[in-house]
C-alpha cells in the first residue's frame, strides 16, 4: 500500500451552547509501497518484466525497482450511429482511443468494449483482458481504426460488460473510461442497476461529446463510480482528454481506500465530502463499520494530495470542557492507518470561537459557489431569468473572490458580468448550449485553499 498522512485543518473554539464542529482533513499519499511498518518493503524482490504479450505476475515490478500494483483498463468507445454524424466525432474517437492506448503501459490489462444497443469486444476478440504490449497495443489500434458506427446506446449493458471484464482481474486497480454522444435508450432503472452493481468494482471517468447526451445520466456513473464527468466542447479536444485520463488512472497504486470516521456517543456525522481537487459528496458509499464507526470509499490513490470537509454535531458542553469530536483515520484493505484528531473547546471568548479556520470558510465558498451554478442554470433551463441572473451572479462574485478564474471564465459565456464585486450579472440570450453544459459539467472543480 501507498504512504499515507493525514492532517487536521480547524477552529477548535465553539461558543457556549455550539454543537456544529468543522474541519478540513488534508490526505496525502505518496504513491510508494509500504511494508507492515509503513515503510518501503526491504525483503520484497524482483524479478524481470514478463516476456511481450504475457500475462504479468500480480503485482509486477516497475523499472524503478518498486512493486507496481496489478492494473486493468476498459475503454467503454460508443459506436451508435449517431457517432456518424459529423462523421469528424468517429473519427476523432478513433484518433483519442489509439492515443490512449499510447499511454497504457506495458502489462496492464486493457481492453475496449464497442457501445452501441448492445455492448461487444472491440478489442480483443473475446470477452477478456489482454496485457499490454507493443504487439497487442497495435492489435488494439487497427481494430479500433476499423470500428464504423451503427446501431443505438444502451450504456448499461456497457457497464455490464465492463464488469464482467474486471472481475477476470478481481485484485487489480480497476478503471474504465465512457464516452458518448447520446442519451441512454434503456430504462432508467435498468441503467441503475447496472450502476449498482458496478459499484465497488471500478471507477469510471465519463465523456460527453455534442450536446445530445444528458449530464444527469453520465454524473448519476461517475458519481456513484469514484470518477468524473466532463462535456467535450469539440471533437478535436478528445486526444487530449482521453490521454490525460488514462495517464492519471495507470499512475494509481493504491486501492481499497477509505476514511473511517469514528464519533463518540451523542455526535454524528452532518457531512463528509471531497473538496478537492473536486465537489464529491461521500456519503451515498457510506459503511458502518461500528457503533461508533462509519467507512467512506475514496477510490484510488496514486501520489497525490486530497481534502476533505468533514461536519459533526456534537452535544453541547459546558464552557471550558474540551473533547474529541471524531477521529479520521485512513483504511487501506481493512487496516487502520494514518490518524488525525478533530476536537472541541468550549469558550465564552468570542475572539477565539468566531474565526472561522480559512481551510473551512474556503471550502464551504467554494461549494456555494458550485450549488449556486448548478441551481442557477436550472433555473435558466426552466425560463425563470430572474433567480437565474440571482444565483449566476452569486457564483460570478463568489468565483472573483476565491479565485478561481476557471469558473469564472466559463461564467463568462453565459452571463454579461457587470460588476463581479456585487454578483450583478445578465443573462447571455444566445447562448451555446455546449458552453452551458460545460459549465455545469465542471462546476464541481474547485481551487485549492492556500495554505
Amino acid at each position: 500500500m501507498g504512504a499515507f498522512t493525514a492532517e487536521v485543518y480547524q477552529n477548535e473554539y465553539l461558543p457556549a451552547g455550539g454543537t456544529d464542529v468543522h474541519a478540513v482533513i488534508t490526505v496525502t499519499s505518496t504513491g510508494r509501497p509500504d511494508g507492515p511498518d509503513g515503510l518501503a518493503d526491504p525483503t520484497t524482490t524482483y524479478g524481470s518484466p514478463s516476456p511481450e504479450g504475457s500475462p504479468p505476475p500480480d503485482g509486477s515490478p516497475s523499472l524503478d525497482g518498486s512493486r507496481r500494483p496489478e492494473l486493468a483498463e476498459v475503454l467503454l468507445l460508443d459506436c451508435s450511429g449517431s457517432m456518424a454524424n459529423p462523421p469528424e466525432k468517429i473519427a476523432q474517437a478513433r484518433h483519442a482511443t489509439c492515443a490512449a492506448l499510447d499511454c497504457v503501459p506495458d502489462d496492464v490489462w486493457f481492453a475496449i468494449v464497442r457501445g452501441t444497443g448492445a455492448a461487444s469486444m472491440i478489442y480483443p476478440d473475446s470477452p477478456r483482458l489482454v496485457a499490454a504490449s507493443p504487439a497487442t497495443r497495435e492489435q488494439a489500434r487497427l481494430a479500433v481504426e476499423r470500428v464504423e458506427p451503427h446501431g443505438g446506446t444502451a450504456i448499461g449493458r456497457w457497464l455490464d460488460l465492463a464488469r464482467a471484464l474486471m472481475a477476470t482481474r478481481p485484485r487489480a486497480i480497476a478503471h474504465a473510461l465512457l464516452l458518448t454522444d447520446g442519451q441512454n435508450g434503456e430504462l432508467a432503472r435498468d441503467l441503475a442497476a447496472a450502476v449498482a452493481a458496478c459499484r465497488g468494482r471500478f471507477q469510471c471517468d465519463c465523456r460527453g461529446i455534442g450536446t445530445d447526451w444528458r449530464i444527469d445520466e453520465l454524473r448519476l456513473i461517475a458519481t456513484s463510480l469514484l470518477g468524473t464527468v466532463d462535456a467535450i466542447g469539440s471533437p478535436d479536444e478528445l486526444v487530449a482528454d482521453f490521454t490525460s485520463v488514462i495517464a492519471t488512472a495507470t499512475s494509481r497504486t493504491t486501492d481499497r481506500v477509505a476514511l473511517r470516521v469514528w464519533t463518540p456517543r451523542g455526535a454524528e456525522v452532518g457531512f463528509l465530502r471531497e473538496v478537492s481537487p473536486m465537489l464529491r459528496d461521500l456519503r451515498a458509499e457510506a459503511a458502518t463499520s461500528d457503533d461508533h464507526s462509519v467507512d467512506y470509499p475514496t477510490g484510488a490513490w496514486g501520489t497525490e494530495s486530497r481534502d476533505y470537509h468533514l461536519n459533526i454535531r456534537v452535544q453541547a458542553r459546558p464552557v471550558g470542557t474540551e473533547a474529541l469530536a471524531a477521529r479520521v483515520s485512513l483504511v487501506i484493505d481493512g487496516r487502520e492507518t494514518s490518524q488525525a484528531l478533530v476536537r472541541a473547546m468550549w469558550t465564552d471568548d468570542e475572539t477565539r470561537s468566531a474565526p472561522v479556520s480559512a481551510a473551512v470558510a474556503h471550502y464551504t465558498g467554494q461549494a456555494e459557489l458550485a450549488a449556486s451554478v448548478l441551481h442557477g442554470l436550472e433555473a435558466r433551463q426552466s425560463g425563470d431569468e430572474a433567480t437565474a441572473t440571482l444565483l449566476l451572479g452569486r457564483g460570478a462574485q463568489l468565483a472573483l473572490a476565491s479565485g478561481n478564474e476557471d469558473t469564472y471564465r466559463l461564467l463568462q459565456k453565459v452571463v454579461h458580468i457587470d460588476n463581479a464585486t456585487t454578483g450583478t450579472v445578465r443573462l447571455k440570450k444566445n447562448v451555446k448550449k455546449i458552453d452551458e453544459m460545460v459549465l455545469d459539467t465542471r462546476s464541481t472543480r474547485t481551487l485549492r485553499v492556500n495554505r
